[in-house]
């Protein structure tokens, strides 16, 4: 959520700033504009209101022990109740429209985001080179079907299309990788939690994912009444941003930095493209999270270091990639930066992201009231970053057909020997 008190100072700046984003929101700032007046006078109404009847309620035992009658005062009283239960029902419809216009606002983004979609992302840097083969090599999902590690066919047979089954040594590889990426994790200093995999409305409200996106989750039950529903998560963060919802941290307790494995279900819009075959798209994969909690000082460090983290992950598995700046309206409605790593896949021709980094700054905060009070006792909204730790259903095929020999076989990375206790994954 933005603070109305900027969109109040600078109405035009906000409304230049979302242009960039890709958003016409003229008609929505001058509407939340005018609700946040109509807001504060109705507001002003109601307390001279509940003064004067205060005033005349302290009157009635004075006129009691004077003798007088009373009628003119309880008559006034009424009259002042049925003035304040008006004014209370009209306040109630403008706030529940100001809160949906505030909470459907997308976070601004960071002044230096190049205006535009996909068109505009810049790559910052490479790392290692392209991968060539003295042979024709195969693409992840006959690697995979070959070696007996994912189980296509099966996994539709029980749920349909965008779902798989990891096998024997596949299942083995999925969780060496989870275990190398939460390993070093922890080694930085974060905290492995594991929360839970169905979520409140409210986690999915404070990360911004509601109320505009919420057909975009798997509802578990059905009722009219949104905050008793529950959701399966579509990533950790929906959740790790919700552990300090509603309570105030002091400045020495951040930064938070928290992990947390999960599988992830999402509903994916349209349908599957011809290069997206197999484990690069689906309704459920596996992913470590990163999110940290900080100051508003410590945000942009913050963020550096969840970049490092990432890429470091890859670095690691020894693959060639990139890290790539999004514009403004590649960046999720939440966030007001987000840098991707993004994986060859040799297959694919071209790259596929991996791992999104994000800084919401305080948007996540406002929405959920995660606060902190400073040394010298303000309260501040804390930041919130975000990132993928990694995901694995893009890192395995990348795994497969980088590492695959001219026999079929993949060798195994060097830090993830130890987790399989094998050089070199071969078909049975």
């Amino acid at each position: 959520m933005i603070d109305i008190k900027l969109i109040k100072e600078n109405p035009e700046e906000i409304v230049r700033r979302f242009k960039v984003k890709g958003k016409d929101a003229a008609a929505e700032i001058a509407r939340i504009l005018e609700l946040d007046g109509k807001r504060r006078a109705l507001i002003s109404e109601t307390e001279a209101l509940k003064a004067e009847q205060n005033r005349e309620n302290k009157l009635i035992p004075q006129y009691k022990k004077e003798g007088k009658d009373v009628k003119e005062i309880f008559a006034k009283l009424k009259e002042i109740g049925a003035k304040s239960k008006a004014i209370d029902a009209e306040l109630k419809e403008v706030e529940a429209e100001y809160n949906t216009l505030m909470l459907s606002l997308p976070n601004l983004p960071d002044p230096d985001l190049k205006e535009g979609g996909k068109e505009n992302n810049e790559p910052l840097r490479y790392f290692g080179e392209p991968k060539t083969f003295d042979f024709t090599p195969k693409n992840h999902v006959d690697l995979c079907t070959d070696l007996g590690l994912i189980d296509y066919e099966r996994g539709t047979k029980l749920s349909g299309n965008g779902f798989w089954i990891y096998r024997g040594m596949g299942a083995r590889l999925e969780w060496a990788l989870l275990n190398y990426f939460i390993d070093t994790h922890i080694q930085n200093g974060f905290e492995l939690v594991l929360v839970p995999h169905m979520l409140g409305y409210e986690c999915g409200l404070t990360a911004g994912q509601f109320p505009k996106f919420a057909d975009e989750v798997y509802w578990l039950e059905k009722t009219s009444d949104e905050e008793r529903r529950h959701f399966m998560l579509p990533t950790a963060e929906t959740a790790l941003v919700s552990l300090h919802r509603n309570e105030i941290l002091t400045e020495e307790d951040l930064p938070k930095k928290y992990i947390s494995y999960t599988p992830c279900f999402r509903r994916e819009a349209g349908s599957y493209r011809s290069d997206e075959r197999g484990m690069v798209r689906g309704h459920q994969f596996n992913k470590v999270e990163m999110v940290q909690y900080t100051t508003k000082e410590g945000s942009d460090a913050a963020f550096e270091e969840l970049v490092t983290c990432a890429e470091n992950l890859v670095k690691g598995l020894g693959f060639h990639f990139r890290t790539v700046k999004l514009a403004a309206e590649d960046c999720s409605a939440s966030m007001a930066r987000t840098y991707d790593i993004e994986i060859q896949i040799p297959s694919m021709n071209g790259y596929k992201e991996v791992s999104s980094v994000s800084n919401a700054r305080d948007y996540q905060a406002r929405r959920g009231m995660m606060r902190y009070k400073t040394a010298a006792g303000k309260v501040e909204y804390c930041h919130t970053l975000n990132g993928s730790g990694l995901a694995t259903s893009r890192i395995l095929p990348a795994l497969v057909e980088q590492n695959q020999n001219a026999d079929g076989s993949v060798n195994v990375p060097d830090v993830l020997k130890k987790y399989l206790g094998c050089d070199v994954i071969k078909a049975k």
